[in-house]
């Protein structure tokens, strides 16, 4: 894979902030810096990314938001917002044996496991 302008500057976005974004999000947050790309190109350079492993996707509601980390997580997201947050692999690691136990399905390093709620602000 071509190591491009676009390419290390979505990689370095999502690195730098924590945070699960999607591509309208990335677009937004480079454009606050001055870089301008068309959220066409950012879509397809996230897909590209999550293709190769260098991020991974996480689905909506609404768009696949994108994130990027060393840990291997799971994930909640909020049925009503969207908001993606990354759940150490520790803290279900019993769901996850317990998982596999009934269903025969290991969970993977991927951050394959998705928990679906409202967030503590869409409660709110």
């Amino acid at each position: 894979m071509r190591c491009t302008p676009g390419r290390v500057r979505a990689l370095t976005l999502l690195r730098a902030c924590g945070l699960h974004l999607s591509a309208v999000e990335v677009c937004a947050r480079l454009a606050q810096v001055g870089e301008i790309f068309h959220a066409t190109t950012v879509y397809r350079t996230l897909e590209t990314l999550a293709e190769v492993g260098l991020v991974h996707g996480v689905p909506g509601p609404g768009p696949v938001r994108y994130g990027i980390s060393d840990e291997t997580h799971h994930h909640t997201v909020c049925r009503r917002c969207g908001r993606v947050e990354a759940l150490a692999v520790d803290h279900l690691a019993e769901a996850a044996g317990r998982i596999e136990e009934l269903t025969g399905l290991r969970p993977d390093a991927s951050g394959s496991l998705l928990v679906y709620g409202r967030c503590a602000v869409c409660l709110a």
